[in-house]
């Protein structure tokens, strides 16, 4: 049996819609993410388990792992013949609709998990087209910013190139992320059908510069004027209104020391940036008094998560 775990992500890290995307990982050492066992099997089956197990379609075929697995059978067939037959457990762990790559994460973790049980026949960036495709079937469109961070871990910069899908980048590991789910849902299709259909030219600028500057900031260590530039101007101004009690929090995260304060991915999770423990350790108390709306939200501190996704023989 093959047991693998994927890490929540937040996408576009603020400054980089859809082009930037970290792993998370709660400096607690409890798990953020999705867990999927494939074990051999007469016959192909799906069981799902773990806390938010009841927010997903009871019919398998439905099931984001029966799509990994026939995509995946699909496409090894094609190189190897006579496959022996395998089940899935998914645990899972992860919110659905909270702006933490919940798809992505069981996504990544049933192909890494399939993978590695077939005998690792797929290398990074077969792997990678493959989660695209799949994270693409739920949320309407092929993007990697969850995906990729989830699989490769560490913070990473989507290049979609043929020969490389995505490009990891320098992180500066004393900072801590503050991320917390509020318990609401909100869907990546209607909070990409609130964006407008063209960005100003103005803003566009702005998005290339601060994009630019932050890539830089990262190689040369520049960690200042990498905070100073973790500002979205795409998407927040639009969704911020789905998410509520964002601008509070805002302003709460910047009076105790925040370097930054946005939505991850198309939230309702909001993340916080700190240098130091002690702020970050204010911000996750508040954030779980007054952010937070119902009993499924939670709030972690973290770090980036170097590993990303790992798949261990059972």
């Amino acid at each position: 049996m093959v047991r693998a775990y994927a890490p929540a992500s937040t996408g576009n890290v603020s400054l980089g819609f859809d082009l930037l995307g970290a792993a998370l990982k709660p400096i607690d050492g409890s798990l953020l993410g999705d867990e999927v066992e494939v074990y051999a099997s007469e016959q192909f089956d799906i069981e799902v388990k773990g806390h938010f197990a009841h927010k997903l379609p009871s019919d398998p075929k439905q099931n984001i792992l029966y799509h990994c697995h026939q995509h995946f059978v699909s496409k090894l067939s094609e190189r190897q013949k006579g496959l022996v037959p395998c089940a899935m457990v998914l645990y899972k762990n992860l919110p659905i609709g909270s702006g933490l790559g919940s798809s992505a994460s069981s996504v990544v973790a049933a192909l890494h998990g399939l993978n590695s049980f077939y005998g690792d026949p797929f290398n990074a960036d077969e792997m990678l087209l493959m989660m695209g495709e799949l994270e693409g079937q739920i949320s309407g469109s092929v993007h990697y910013d969850n995906v990729a961070p989830c699989y490769l871990g560490g913070l990473v910069l989507m290049a979609e190139q043929a020969q490389r899908i995505a490009i990891q980048l320098p992180v500066f590991e004393e900072w801590y992320w503050v991320v917390c789910y509020s318990g609401i849902k909100v869907s990546t299709s209607e909070a990409r059908k609130i964006l407008p259909q063209q960005v100003s030219l103005k803003n566009t600028l702005t998005f290339g510069r601060q994009l630019g500057v932050f890539v830089h900031a990262l190689h040369t260590g520049d960690r200042q004027l990498a905070a100073s530039v973790m500002h979205d101007v795409i998407a927040e101004p639009y969704r911020k209104a789905l998410l509520p009690g964002f601008d509070e929090a805002r302003q709460f995260a910047g009076d105790n020391q925040a370097l930054a304060f946005g939505i991850s991915g198309s939230g309702p999770t909001v993340f916080a940036v700190c240098d130091n423990l002690e702020s970050a350790q204010r911000i996750n108390q508040w954030l779980s008094e007054h952010y937070i709306q119902n009993n499924d939200g939670f709030s972690h501190i973290c770090q980036l998560d170097p590993q990303g996704s790992t798949a261990t023989r059972v």
